[in-house]
Order: structure tokens, then sequence, then C-alpha cells
């Protein structure tokens, strides 16, 4: 299973387009009704998705613009603690913005394009390194495989294809490290 967003809606699209649908009665025009729902709805998300953190980046500009323009406009005997606060707040926020440049995609592509990388280093040193590298990079390997196994079924527990949940390592919000860092 894939846990990139984009790949589980696909899938859910093409089950819901060729095996639900087909399968609910023609006669029953709410079931009907609300799978086309579900459907268009995955559709829609799935057009959107790529755009959610530019939406929100933009989101938080706008507001970090205008919380400026207000501070810059109002009286501060108006309401000195509000704005006070939100000096602190505004300043907070254009650091959060600042920090994020990256576009999601930048960041996939970055990842796939160094775990190409890794893959070809790992079979070259398996094809031709000696002994201590081939064993040096099978326990580099093996350790991070462990954490990423360990992510991606943290990632996807709620699905309920776990045997037993209460197994897990850790939950998913523990095994990533804290935003900003």
């Amino acid at each position: 299973m894939d846990v990139r967003p984009d790949i589980q809606i696909a899938s859910m699209i093409k089950a819901m387009t060729e095996i639900v649908l087909p399968a609910v009665d023609t006669e029953n025009k709410l079931a009907q009704e609300q799978t086309r729902l579900v459907i268009a709805t995955l559709q829609l998300v799935a057009k959107r998705l790529p755009l959610a953190y530019r939406y929100d980046r933009d989101e938080l500009e706008r507001y970090v613009r205008l919380a400026r323009e207000l501070i810059a406009a109002l009286d501060a005997d108006l309401a000195p603690m509000l704005l006070t606060e939100l000096e602190t707040l505004t300043t907070h926020s254009a650091d959060v913005l600042e920090r994020a440049r990256a576009e999601p995609a930048e960041m996939e592509a970055a990842i796939f394009d160094l775990r190409a990388r890794v893959g070809e280093l790992i079979a070259q040193t398996r094809a031709s390194g000696d002994q201590q590298a081939r064993e040096t990079v099978w326990r580099l390997v093996l350790v991070a495989s462990k954490q990423e196994l360990d992510r991606e079924r943290a990632l996807v527990v709620d699905i309920g294809f776990e045997a037993d949940p209460a197994d897990m390592p850790a939950p998913i919000e523990q095994l990533l490290p804290p935003v900003g860092r």
C-alpha cells in the first residue's frame, strides 16, 4: 500500500467507480446518488490536493499583510494588549511563512531523486564493494528500512490491517520530528 494521499485517493476513486457503483442497486436512487457524490468529492479532493499547501500559504501571507496593515493603521491606545498580541503573532506567522518556501512537489521530487540515487549506490556497493562496505551498507539499510516500515505502518494503522494495533512501536505523531526542526 502506498501512503501518499494522491495514490490512495486515485485507488479509492477506481474502487468506487469500477466495483462499488456497479454493485449498488440501480433502483435505489439515493444510494446511487450518494455513491456518485462520494466519487465526485474524491475527484475534487484529488484535483485540489496539490493546491492545498499553496492555498494555506497564500492565506497565511494575506493575514500577515492584513495584520501588519491593521497594526500600522490603528492607534495603540485603542486595544493595547490586543495589538501587542497581534504583533507577536504576526512576527511568528511571518517566520512560519518564511520557512514554508518549498513546494510539496519539490520535496517529493527530492525524496524520489535521493531514494533512486541511494538505491544505485546500494546496488553498486553490492556489485563491486568489499566485504566491509557491503556489511556497512547492509546494516545501515536495515536500520533505515525498519524506521521507514514503522512510520508507514503507523501512518495507516487506522485502516485496520494490523493484526494487533497495540503492538505498534509508536503512533505516527511520535515517529515524526516536531514541526520546525
